[in-house]
C-alpha cells in the first residue's frame, strides 16, 4: 500500500472509530463532511422460519420489479450447511453451482431463496440423513409456502448433487399450499454407497417415493460427470419413476472445459463437469426456460 492510501486508511479508521470531534484537528480549518461509505454488496435479505428443530434461514433475493413473480429455492449439495452470515452471503459451499448461477437467475427476473440447514443440523454431517426425512420435507414447504404468499406467484424447487434428495423429498411429499410449483434436479445423486461408515452416504433419490411427484419435473445432468454418486446414464431410472409428473424433460449437457478426470469423489465437487463449470449460463438459461413453461 503507498503512502497516500496508508494516510487516507489511517483517517477514515480515526473517523469511525472517534467520530466528527476527530475528523477536525484544533486549528484547522473546517471541512465538508466526506460521504459515508457505499452500503456493503447484499447477496440477498436474511430470512428465518421455524423448521421442525430449531429454525432454518434463507438469503432472499425478490423477483424484478415488473417481472412475473416466480421464485427458485436452492438448494445446495454437499452438507447443505452454508453457514450464511448477516448479508446473505455464503461462507460455505460458494462454489456450488447453484450459488454461482444466482445471478443468472436474477438477470432472468426471478426470485432465488438460498435455503441453508436448518440450526439443527449444521454440524460436521449438516443435513446428512435428514435429507429424506418426511420432516425436512415439511421444513421447506414453509419455505414454499412463505414465499408464494409474499410474492403471489409461483414458486418452483431446484436442487443440485445431494441437494436433489432434499429436492425429490419436497417434490414427492408437499402438497397443498407447502407444494412446490414444479422441481429440478441437476447433477441427482443416484448411487450411494451402503458400505460407508456413515449410514446416510447410501442415501439417493431413489430412497424417496418418486412416483408421488405430481408437478413438472427436469432431470439435469452432464455425460463428463465422473461423480461415482450421480452417474447421468442413471437419469432414465429417475424419468420413469416419476410417473406422475404432468411434464418432464431429461437433458444431458456436454462439453465445457478441460478432459473428463477419474471416476471418484474427487470428480463431485462444484468446480467441475458434475457443477457445470463454465457452463453456468447455458444450463441456468435451460432451468429458465423449463420453469417458463418450454423446453430446455
Amino acid at each position: 500500500m503507498n503512502l497516500g492510501l496508508r494516510r487516507l486508511s489511517a483517517a477514515l479508521i480515526c473517523a469511525l472509530l472517534h467520530g466528527p470531534a476527530l475528523a477536525q484537528t484544533a486549528g484547522s480549518p473546517a471541512t465538508t463532511p466526506a460521504a459515508p461509505p457505499a452500503a456493503v454488496e447484499q447477496c440477498g435479505e436474511v430470512l428465518s422460519l421455524p423448521a421442525h428443530e430449531g429454525s432454518q434461514r434463507y438469503a432472499w433475493r425478490p423477483p424484478a420489479a415488473g417481472a412475473e413473480p416466480l421464485s427458485l429455492i436452492l438448494l445446495p449439495g454437499g452438507a447443505g450447511y452454508l453457514n450464511l452470515d448477516e448479508r446473505g452471503c455464503p461462507r460455505a459451499l460458494s462454489g456450488n453451482s447453484l450459488v454461482r448461477s444466482i445471478p443468472l437467475f436474477a438477470a432472468a427476473g426471478f426470485g432465488t431463496a438460498l435455503l441453508d440447514a436448518p440450526t439443527a443440523h449444521q454440524g460436521e454431517d449438516g443435513l446428512g440423513g435428514y435429507r429424506i426425512a418426511p420432516e425436512h420435507a415439511a421444513d421447506i414447504g414453509r419455505v414454499v409456502a412463505e414465499l408464494r404468499a409474499r410474492t403471489k406467484g409461483r414458486v418452483w424447487i431446484v436442487g443440485t448433487s445431494r441437494g436433489a434428495i432434499s429436492a425429490a423429498n419436497a417434490a414427492a411429499r408437499l402438497s397443498g399450499a407447502a407444494a412446490p410449483d414444479g422441481v429440478v434436479l441437476t447433477s441427482a445423486l443416484m448411487s450411494g454407497d451402503p458400505r460407508a461408515r456413515k449410514f446416510w452416504v447410501a442415501h439417493s433419490v431413489f430412497d424417496l417415493p418418486l412416483e408421488e411427484i405430481r408437478m413438472p419435473l427436469l432431470l439435469v445432468g452432464h455425460a463428463a460427470d465422473r461423480c461415482v454418486r450421480s452417474p447421468a446414464a442413471r437419469m432414465g431410472e429417475v424419468i420413469e419413476r416419476a410417473k406422475g409428473a404432468t411434464r418432464k424433460q431429461m437433458v444431458t449437457v456436454s462439453g465445457g472445459p478441460g478432459t473428463p478426470g477419474p471416476a471418484g469423489l474427487a470428480a463431485c465437487e462444484g468446480r467441475t463437469p458434475h457443477g457445470y463449470v463454465d457452463q453456468e449460463s447455458e444450463v441456468a438459461a435451460g432451468i429458465v426456460r423449463f420453469v417458463k413453461g418450454g423446453s430446455y
